[in-house]
């Protein structure tokens, strides 16, 4: 799928997301937001931002891939967080699933979620393929 990443300034690149995505052709797949409390073994992530964020991304990769997707189709997402505190700590891991190529990404302090135990919500957009 066409796309070009606009190259962003050195605390942009630190921070691992893109000024902005540019895209041509594709499906476009609007993905609602995910946070998870549990791992795919059922057990319970309450207190664990990192599992939270994996476990997160994991479900955000799912559901792409059902869409026909990955989650370097990805050009935009807005991510919530509940103590800014964590912040640092989400670019870290962000960059462990967008080695370049980051799309583009708020991240936004939060006073709670639905789900009292949630620590993290990712909300994405995405574009798969080149109709």
């Amino acid at each position: 799928m066409p796309r070009e990443y606009l190259e962003g300034t050195p605390r942009q690149e630190q921070r691992a997301f893109s000024p902005a995505v540019i895209t041509t052709g594709g499906k476009q797949v609007w993905l609602a937001g995910v946070g998870r409390t549990v791992d795919a073994e059922g057990n319970e992530l309450h207190g664990d931002f990192d599992a939270q964020v994996h476990a997160s991304f994991r479900a955000v990769r799912e559901v792409l891939e059902r869409a026909g997707g990955k989650l370097a189709d990805i050009v935009t997402m807005t991510v919530f967080i509940l103590d800014v505190r964590h912040g640092d700590r989400f670019t870290a891991i962000r960059k462990e699933y967008f080695s370049e190529n980051a799309p583009a990404s708020a991240l936004i302090t939060v006073a709670g979620f639905a789900r009292p135990e949630m620590m993290v919500e990712i909300q994405a957009v995405a574009v798969v393929g080149d109709e």
